[in-house]
């Protein structure tokens, strides 16, 4: 396989699996398509907001439709606080109170034309997730780390297949890589979003933390396995498909999750 060809297979598996795993993600926003008493609607709703504010949930919707939101905190046995929709031109909007970091919403949204509103987002309600705010830089430095470790990955696997190449140094860059975004540009991420570095084995269930150290694992093991000028080719193939496989996972599943048990709800009295 040549240099170019070589190359262009591994930005475009890697881009592929990103973009995946991306859209399949819990916080990616979601789609809406329904019919409203004749009227054909599509829409995208969030599920991830800032803890900076409320979160605004706004839509295109044409008149005369109309209607609610009804939201409560995740997994609490809060009854469902309703806000009405508010017409902004061509838009309905409402806005839901903020929560801490790593509470989480869950909402339904009711639409109608002057009949009773149905339920436009299906029979199981949305979940948002909120977050502190992550500055800029900080996460532009991390996705680019994560992709150049994932593309080497890739191009480390598929270098192993043949005979030709060497593995070895793409193994080095993706060990190297994989470390600086998944052990320490990650957890800084964590920790600004949502006030703690690392909730992955043995601290707690966080899949995005599990599965990087997982894919790390196989990497040293591929690493260690190449020593003293072995390409250990069957290694590296199984390390590449592993993190392949592994980031396919959608990015942020079973991430961190705010306790509520705790918290009274606000909207009912003190005793």
């Amino acid at each position: 396989m040549k240099k170019f060809l070589f190359w262009f297979l591994a930005v475009v598996i890697t881009l592929a699996s990103a973009v995946y795993q991306r859209m399949t993600g819990p916080t990616h926003p979601l789609t809406v398509k329904s019919e409203v008493e004749g009227v054909e609607i599509k829409f995208r709703l969030p599920r991830s907001a800032e803890t900076s504010g409320d979160a605004e949930i706004a839509f295109a919707a044409p008149e005369p439709l109309g209607g609610h939101i009804e939201y409560k905190r995740f997994k609490t046995d809060d009854p469902w606080t309703q806000v009405e929709l508010e017409r902004r031109g061509e838009q309905l909007a409402a806005s839901l109170p903020k929560q801490p970091s790593a509470g989480k919403l869950a909402y339904r949204v009711f639409l109608g034309g002057g009949w009773a509103p149905e339920a436009v987002t299906g029979p199981e309600p949305i979940v948002m997730r909120f977050k502190d705010p992550v500055p800029t830089g900080l996460i532009i430095v991390h996705v680019i780390v994560i992709f150049g470790a994932m593309l080497c990955s890739t191009a480390a696997g598929l270098a192993a297949l043949g005979k030709k190449r060497d593995p070895r140094r793409l193994v080095l860059w993706a060990v190297g890589l994989l470390f600086v975004g998944g052990f320490i540009l990650g957890p800084l991420v964590q920790k600004a979003a949502f006030g703690v570095y690392w909730s992955g084995f043995p601290f707690g269930g966080d899949l995005t933390d599990n599965k990087t150290a997982v894919a790390f694992l196989f990497w040293i093991a591929a690493l260690i396995a190449g020593r003293k000028g072995r390409p250990a080719r069957a290694w590296v193939v199984t390390a590449a498909v592993v993190t392949l496989v592994i980031f396919l996972i959608p990015h942020s599943l079973l991430g961190s999750e705010f306790d509520y048990s705790q918290v009274p709800d606000p909207g009912r009295p003190a005793p």
